[in-house]
């Protein structure tokens, strides 16, 4: 071979070398989280886990996705209407410089203060763990032309917390259950979960007596734990996350559900799975990194052309059933095989 044609032979290697894996690169996509909650929040850390888990099970694994995500903490530190909002201008900035393919909104504060500003331009959004029914944030933007076919750019997973579900499920542990206690803050979380069981209580009655307990005083919240602990409330359903003292600090879910543990007398139904770690006796709650996957499965399909417009409204399929045998064991409850041998989790400790 001559000089010339091995110097064009090479020319053509590093050519190829060079333009070869740009040709064939997948398009590197970009997805902004909004969390309502602080960082590793026990609500909010497994539904981001579950969103990426859903992206990947899709095809698009880290590899294919450039995450960019923000905490607003509005459930324990910028809990006031005017806090809130302020959050909310921090994450639309950090949305406009992020310029993502998607947005995915986790919970009803960043949904409420964020998504809505951006309903109908072009960025897709995608919601996860709304409590308040889809149809109230309507009345007030108009994002929604029906569940089946929302009709604009948003779509996502509404919480459905399978409340009904979980009190039958403690009935077979705790036959003589008669009275229930729900314990919940006065928070627009707190409002809807309030909503979305007194629906559930009309379509679906229990077997038992409920009564509400609504406050967003941690004083008043730790008085009214101690009071049940001496009375005939034979179980308890806490969805306080969000509660503030008289000094003004705020209290999160952790905080607020680990002192329940430590401090009730009374068994604890959780409406998260995963508050079943911080010590509550556990049952059936919702499985909240299987609800993040479910929106994570929706995002998939958006990136792969859908249009969020035309994508249904999920219902948060998956209730997972855990307990925590410790727990049981101090409050000398046992909690029958066949129900043990179902569960998803079981903890020791």
């Amino acid at each position: 071979m001559s000089t010339k044609l091995r110097f064009i032979s090479g020319l053509i290697l590093l050519v190829n070398i060079l333009f070869t894996p740009a040709i064939f690169a997948v398009e590197q996509k970009q997805i902004f989280i909004l969390h309502s909650y602080e960082n590793n929040h026990v609500c909010g850390l497994p539904q981001s886990q579950g969103v990426k888990r859903g992206l990947a099970k899709a095809g698009y694994d880290d590899s294919k996705i450039t995450y960019q995500s923000y905490a607003m903490d509005t459930k324990r530190t910028n809990n006031t209407a005017e806090l809130i909002e302020a959050q909310a201008e921090i994450a639309l900035d950090k949305i406009s410089q992020f310029q993502p393919d998607l947005l995915i909104v986790l919970d009803d504060n960043a949904f409420r203060s964020v998504a809505l500003k951006l309903v109908d331009t072009k960025l897709p959004i995608v919601f996860s763990g709304m409590n308040n029914l889809p149809q109230r944030y309507n009345e007030t933007t108009k994002w929604l032309d029906s569940l089946d076919a929302p009709g604009h750019n948003i779509t996502g997973v509404y919480e459905k917390i399978h409340f009904s579900t979980a009190v039958k499920v403690q009935k077979k542990i705790q036959p003589q259950l008669t009275r229930l206690r729900i314990l919940s803050d006065n928070s627009p979380t707190g409002q809807a979960l309030m909503r979305q069981i007194k629906l559930e209580l009309k379509h679906n009655p229990i077997p038992a007596e409920v009564d509400f307990f609504i406050t967003d005083s941690w004083e008043q919240y730790q008085q009214k734990i101690l009071e049940t602990n001496q009375s005939n409330i034979d179980a308890m359903y806490p969805i306080a996350l969000r509660l503030i003292d008289a000094d003004g600090k705020g209290y999160g879910g952790s905080e607020i559900l680990t002192w329940t543990s430590r401090n009730a007398n009374k068994p604890s139904i959780p409406l998260n799975f995963a508050f079943v770690k911080l010590g509550l006796l556990g049952g059936a709650g919702v499985d909240f990194e299987s609800m993040g996957y479910q929106a994570g499965q929706i995002a998939s399909r958006i990136l792969s052309g859908a249009l969020a417009g035309s994508i249904a409204i999920e219902d948060a399929k998956r209730y997972a059933l855990v307990f925590n045998l410790k727990r049981a064991q101090e409050l000398e409850i046992e909690i029958p095989q066949d129900i043990l041998l179902a569960a998803d989790e079981v903890y020791q400790d």
